[in-house]
């Protein structure tokens, strides 16, 4: 699993609640964390690889997420970030938040934050 860019863990368990940290769209090249190159929509469909690699470390699934949170920089991608949204996520999805914001981490164009209930076998 990569490192995360800043000093916090890539994910918690709170009982059965899994929480992982914002997911930006980025890859390691050499161990830095670069992001990929293209659109919103490009990153967060990697951003949502990481956060399928991050998952499966926590023992959880995307089919057990609940709860997310989109952070986009300009809301003009919200159409283009929907459908990869609709590309890997199953019916029933999760509820999700979409928030503009000025600026994100690395210079990303969109961030993802999710929520799985995962209980412990």
């Amino acid at each position: 699993m990569k490192e995360p860019v800043g000093p916090y863990s890539h994910w918690r368990r709170a009982g059965d609640l899994v929480v992982i940290s914002g997911q930006l769209g980025v890859v390691s090249n050499s161990g830095t964390p670069t992001l990929v190159e293209g659109t919103a929509a490009d990153q967060l469909r990697q951003a949502l690889a990481n956060a399928r690699e991050v998952f499966a470390d926590a023992g959880a699934t995307f089919d057990q997420v609940v709860k997310a949170t989109l952070f986009l920089v300009d809301m003009g991608d919200f159409v283009a970030c929907n459908e990869v949204w609709a590309d890997e996520f199953s019916a029933p999805r999760p509820t999700r938040s979409a928030v503009a914001v000025a600026q994100l981490p690395l210079g990303a164009r969109a961030e993802v934050e999710l929520w799985a209930y995962a209980p412990e076998s």
